[in-house]
Parts: structure tokens; sequence; C-alpha cells
């Protein structure tokens, strides 16, 4: 019998918005933290705010979190938002560095109250350095950190990635760095400051990248759908359809070559050797598709898959969530809402065996408003005359 989850009993005032610090929110909560989503009293949940409604936007990061709508610009609504901070293990906002500070939520304001607290701050470029109170969005990082001057082609030119990878890896990176906090945390018995940005979080990735830099001097062009250390390795043509081939080695080279039926290709010298194979790709890609274009992607990917060869098909998202591998590793999951009838989200990808993650729906707006503030100690008067001096919706 599974055990709880392994946040069970942590606390998180979560002061987040748009996807960076949502999502990283919603990552402790999938793990059985209680995240107090902390929202204001108008209804901002729609796309970008423009909608009623609530957002996919907003559905796909705010899941396994309570809502709690407090004005905390007002007195009251303030020492209500203390009182779940003094109860509380983490805190986490990505607003404008000094943002914090100034309305005296930060580490050094909150910590004598509750000296093991957690504070975690995401922001575009990070709390020190000349771009520091730079607005920072995802493509403006994507930009900033190299990742555009990699992505693309030289055709194309630079390229952002698809998703807001920016924004969704300062999320990741927070999470962890809480985690680790709070590891440090059973020893010291103190909390601390916790800090990421969108920048950081590509740059830190860049691997090898960085690497080919850091090594040639020279900075990696841009590759296409090729990878650029390793040939062949990319995107090829079936006779129905684009699909995947990554030959990462030269025992794989010697059996691919006999898969696609082109054994001579093994003995051509422009072709031996990784070296040449990358050196003379345009040669060697059209030799492949030439013999790729005999039979559909399905009978190569699995022939190849067969032979150990690394290969799969370029699926669209509506083809990915109807894959039997998806269903297997439980990535699709559905819920009842009562607004929407059927939530759909994504699973969880770090699956623990003895204590597992437990995702609940995205909550109602102000749906955990008085369950929450009543668990702190405001009593059901208090409720009434807060909730008429629109204090909490």
């Amino acid at each position: 019998m599974a055990e709880q989850p392994p946040l069970t009993g942590i606390k998180v005032v979560d002061l987040t918005r748009y996807l960076a610090g949502p999502f990283c929110t919603q990552i402790l909560g999938d793990y059985g933290a209680e995240v107090f989503k902390i929202e204001p009293l108008e209804n901002a949940r729609g796309e970008l705010g423009e909608s009623s409604k609530d957002s996919y936007f907003f559905l796909s990061t705010n899941r396994s979190k309570k809502s709690v709508r407090i004005d905390f610009k007002k007195p009251a609504g303030r020492e209500l938002l203390m009182r779940l901070i003094d109860g509380a293990d983490v805190v986490v906002d990505n607003f404008r560095p000094g943002v914090m500070t100034a309305i005296g939520l930060d580490y050094d304001s909150i910590s004598p109250r509750n000296p093991r607290i957690i504070t975690c701050s995401i922001s575009g470029f990070g709390s020190t350095g000349p771009l520091r109170d730079f607005p920072g969005f995802d493509q403006i990082a994507q930009g900033m950190s190299g990742l555009m001057s990699v992505t693309g082609s030289a055709e194309s030119g630079p390229t952002r990635v698809g998703i807001a990878v920016c924004d969704l890896l300062g999320g990741i990176f927070s999470a962890q760095g809480i985690l680790l906090a709070l590891e440090a945390r059973h020893r010291t018995g103190r909390g601390q400051r916790v800090e990421t940005s969108l920048l950081e979080s590509i740059v830190s990735i860049l691997t090898w990248s960085a690497g080919i830099y850091f090594e040639t001097g020279k900075t990696p062009a841009p590759a296409g759908n090729n990878h650029p250390l390793s040939s062949p390795h990319g995107v090829f043509k079936a006779s129905d359809r684009a699909f995947n081939i990554a030959c990462g080695n030269e025992p794989m080279w010697k059996k691919f070559v006999v898969v696609i039926g082109r054994p001579e290709l093994g003995d051509d010298e422009r072709f031996k050797g990784t070296g040449r194979r990358v050196k003379n790709r345009d040669a060697l890609t059209a030799e492949i598709n030439h013999s790729l274009a005999a039979h559909p992607a399905e009978h190569w990917i699995d022939l190849l898959n067969r032979e150990g060869i690394p290969s799969g098909p370029i699926l669209t998202i509506e083809e990915m969530f109807k894959h039997p591998q998806i269903a297997a590793r439980e990535m699709l999951l559905k819920m009842p809402h009562p607004q929407l009838g059927e939530y759909l989200t994504t699973g969880l990808a770090a699956k623990l065996a003895e204590t597992p993650g437990k995702i609940t729906r995205p909550p109602l707006l102000g749906e955990h408003t008085e369950e929450v503030l009543t668990a702190h100690g405001v009593s059901a008067a208090d409720l009434k005359r807060l909730r008429d001096d629109k204090v909490i919706a």
C-alpha cells in the first residue's frame, strides 16, 4: 500500500502568476504539499486576464492547489496573509526583484517571525546584475541565453522553442531549490532564500552547446533537425512522412546500412567514421532518403528499433496523446470538474514507487478561502466581516 505523498505536511504560500511560478508550486502540490494559491478579488484567470472563464493557461499550471482570495493590499488582508505565512514552510513569488522587499514579504522581513521559512523568488534575470530590473518573459530569455541561436536552421534563422521552455525550466529549478532547502532545514533547523531566473535556467542546461564554445572558441551554428555531433542523426523521409533516426555510434551505423538495404554505404570513404559522416551529411541524407522512400515510416521505425537503432515518429500533440505508450505511462489523466465536466491534464513525469504524487483538479476561484482561513484561526464572525469589507471573497 502506497504511503502519503512525499511533501505531505509542507505548507506553501503561492503568490505567483503567469507560468514559471505557478508551474513550480504545481509541482510541489502534485507531490503532496498543501499549496495556498493567493488570488486577488478580481478574476484574473482568463487567458492573460482577458476572460472571466478559467483558461487553458490557468488550468495547465494550477492543479493540486487551494484557492484563497485575499486583497492583501488592505491592512486586514495583509494580516491574514501574514497569518498564513507564519504557519507556512515556503513562500513563492515571481515578482520583479525588489517587489517583495517593498511590500515587506522578503526573507529578511518574514524570517524573524518564522525562522524555518523558505522563500523562493523567480525572475527574468536574477536579483543582481545590470538586467536586474528589466521585465523578463520567456522569449526574451530564450534569445539572450543563446538557445535561439542554436535552434532552427541557417535558412530559418534564430528560432524559439515551441513551448515556454525558460518559464517551465525556471519552475522546475525553483521546485528543486525548494526541495534542497527543505532538506538542508532538516540539519540546520533554519529556512533560507532560494532564487533562480529564466535566463539562468537555460544557461545551466546548454551542456555540449556551451562545451563546443569552450573547446573551440566558436559559437555553434544552428543544426536544424540534425544532431551537430552525429550522423545519421535527425529527420529523414519515408514514403509517407518524416520520422526520426538516431544512429549514435559505429555498431549502430554498421547495422543501419544493412537494415536499409545499402551495405555499400558502409564502405564509402565519405561516410567512414562519425566525423566524415557529419562533414558529408547532405550527401549521406540524400542516399538514405532515397532508400527510405521504398516504405512507409512505420515499417522503418519497427525494423530499426528491432535492430537496436533508435527511431520514432514525429507526432502531433493529438497523435501523442493517443499513443499507447502515453496511456501505459499514465501521462494523460482525466478527472471530473464541477464547471468543465471533465478536466484533462498531463501526468507526473517522476513516479515514486512508495510515496507517489497525487494530482487534484485546479480549484475553483476562492473555493478554499473559508476552509483555509478557518484552519488558521479566523472565526465565522470575522470571515463575514472580512467578506463584507471586501478583504476576502
